[in-house]
C-alpha cells in the first residue's frame, strides 16, 4: 500500500511537471494548392454543387468483363486466412458480385442522403450532408463531422447516420452530420501534387465546415479519421467543441508511459490499468514483434511505393476486393484468420462490403488513397502535430478488438481534457459499420456531457 502511495505521488509530480512544460499552443498550417498546374489568380469558386452517385452501363460491362477474365489461384490446404484472402471463399464472393450483387440498388441507397461537392485549395471535395427531419420547434441540431479511414469510405457511416440524425429518445441529441471523403478517396478529387497529409486534410475540412456556415462543431473519426480530426482540434481548438475518436494509438513515449510499461503489470492500480489494459498491453515481446510483422506489410508498401502495388489493384476488381476485404476480416477480429471465410459475414453483409469496394473501383481511387500513407509517414514520426497536446474536450471509445490498445493513462498524455473513456462491449476497427448502435450511444453520452445535458 505504501509503495503504491509513494509511487502515486511520484507519478503525480511527473505528470504535473510534464503538463506545466507543455504550452497550450495550436497547430500551425498554411494554405495549399492541390489542383493541376499553378494556383489560379482569380478567387476560388466556393459554390456548393449537388452530386449524385452514378455509374454507366459501359462501366458495369467493363467490370463484369474483368471479373470474368480473372485468373484464380488455389490457397494452401487448411491455410484459412493466415496467408491472406482464402481462394475458396473468394470464389463465393466473386460469384455473388458477378451474378447477384445489385449495384443499381446500392447506388439508390447511396443517394438516399444528399451528396455535394465544392472546390477547396484547387480540388473538388465530396461530402454527404445528413440533416434531422421534423425537429421540434425551438430545438436545434448539433453539427458533427465524421471522417473515415482506409480502406473505408463515407459509406461506413450509413448505418449510424439514422441513429444520430433521428434518435429514438426525445432526450437524445439530434445531429446534423457531414461525412466528407478524404481527398484521394471515393468521390473527392485526388491531390495532383506531393505533400497532402493529415494536417492538409484537416485544414481543408475546416474550410468545408466554415463554407457550410458552422462556426463551432464536433468531430469524430477512426483510423485516418482519428488523426485528421485530432489535427482539426489542434488547428482550431476554439472551433472544435469536442473530439470523439474510436481509435487512439499511443502518442510519443513519455516518462509516465515508460514507467507504466515497467511497473504497470505489478502495480496496475497505480496507473489506473484495467484487466483489459493488462491483457492488451503486456503480451510477451515475441508476440508483439510477430504480430507487427504479420499485420503491417500493407503499411510498409503504402508508405513507400504505393503506386506500384496500387496499379495492380486499380486494374483488377477481384484483386482490389481481396486486398480490401482481407482488412475487414482481420481488423474486425484477429481470430477470424482461423476461419475459412475470414468471418466476414459474421459482422457485415456482402452487399455492404462490396458497396465499399465499388466506391473505390468506380472512382479509381485505390492508388491515391494508398498515397496518404506515403505523405504522412514520409515526413517522419516527429511532425509538429505529434508534439502538440489536444486541449478540446475529448471522448474515446475503446473497442476490444481494435488493432492496438491505448490505456487511459496513455490517452491523457495527448488528450488533456479527456471527458469519456469507454471500454466498449464488443467490436473492432470498423466500429461505425460493425457496431453503429454502440458507437452512436457513446457519441451521444460524450456530447451530452460537453453540452451539459447530463
Amino acid at each position: 500500500m505504501y509503495v503504491e502511495l509513494a509511487g502515486a505521488v511520484v507519478l503525480g509530480v511527473v505528470i504535473a511537471v510534464v503538463l506545466l512544460k507543455k504550452k497550450q499552443e495550436s497547430l500551425k498550417t498554411q494554405d495549399g494548392w492541390w489542383g493541376v498546374g499553378t494556383p489560379l489568380v482569380s478567387p476560388e469558386d466556393d459554390s456548393i454543387r449537388p452530386f449524385r452517385v452514378e455509374t454507366t452501363q459501359e462501366q458495369l460491362e467493363d467490370l463484369h468483363r474483368r471479373i470474368d477474365q480473372t485468373r484464380s489461384f488455389p490457397s494452401l490446404e487448411d491455410s484459412r486466412f493466415h496467408y491472406g484472402f482464402n481462394s475458396s471463399y473468394l470464389r463465393k464472393v466473386v460469384s455473388y458480385w458477378r451474378n447477384d450483387f445489385d449495384w443499381r440498388k446500392q447506388v439508390d441507397k447511396l443517394n438516399r442522403y444528399p451528396h455535394f461537392k465544392t472546390t477547396i485549395e484547387g480540388i473538388d471535395v465530396h461530402y454527404v450532408h445528413a440533416k434531422p427531419k421534423n425537429l421540434p420547434e425551438g430545438v436545434r441540431s448539433v453539427p458533427l463531422m465524421m471522417v473515415h479511414g482506409w480502406p473505408g469510405s463515407f459509406y461506413e457511416f450509413y448505418g449510424i447516420l439514422p441513429l444520430l440524425t433521428e434518435p429514438a429518445s426525445p432526450e437524445d441529441i439530434a445531429f446534423e452530420v457531414i461525412c466528407p471523403s478524404i481527398p484521394g478517396y471515393g468521390f473527392s478529387e485526388a491531390p495532383h501534387k506531393k505533400g497532402f497529409d493529415s494536417v492538409c486534410a484537416a485544414r481543408v475540412f475546416h474550410k468545408l465546415m466554415k463554407r457550410l456556415g458552422f462556426s463551432q462543431f464536433y468531430v469524430q473519426g477512426g483510423d485516418w479519421g482519428w488523426l485528421i480530426t485530432t489535427n482539426m482540434a489542434q488547428l482550431e481548438p476554439k472551433t472544435v467543441k469536442g473530439l470523439h475518436v474510436n481509435f487512439a494509438p499511443p502518442a510519443k513515449p513519455s516518462l509516465t508511459m515508460m514507467m507504466s510499461v515497467l511497473l504497470g503489470r505489478h502495480f496496475p492500480k497505480l496507473f489506473d490499468f484495467s484487466e483489459h489494459d493488462i491483457k492488451r498491453t503486456f503480451p510477451c515481446v515475441q508476440k508483439l514483434v510477430v504480430d507487427a510483422v504479420k499485420e503491417t506489410g500493407y503499411l510498409h508498401i503504402q508508405a513507400t511505393k504505393p503506386d506500384t502495388a496500387g496499379r495492380a489493384l486499380n486494374d483488377s476488381p477481384v484483386g482490389l476486393a481481396a486486398y480490401i476485404l482481407e482488412k475487414f476480416s482481420t481488423w474486425t477480429d484477429h481470430e477470424f484468420t482461423n476461419l475459412e471465410d475470414g468471418g466476414l459475414e459474421r459482422k457485415f453483409s456482402l452487399d455492404d462490403l462490396l458497396t465499399n469496394v465499388m466506391i473505390y473501383w468506380t472512382s479509381c481511387s485505390i492508388i491515391s488513397s494508398m498515397r496518404f500513407y506515403k505523405e504522412n509517414f514520409g515526413k517522419g514520426l516527429d511532425q509538429p502535430h505529434s508534439k502538440i497536446p489536444v486541449i478540446v474536450p475529448t471522448g474515446v471509445a475503446v473497442f476490444p478488438n481494435e488493432l492496438m490498445h491505448t490505456p487511459k493513462l496513455w490517452v491523457k498524455q495527448k488528450y488533456h481534457k479527456l471527458v469519456t473513456y469507454t471500454l466498449m462491449a464488443r467490436g473492432g476497427h470498423f466500429a461505425a459499420m460493425e457496431e453503429p448502435e454502440l458507437l452512436a450511444q457513446d457519441i451521444q453520452m460524450f456530447v451530452k456531457i460537453v453540452e451539459k445535458r447530463m
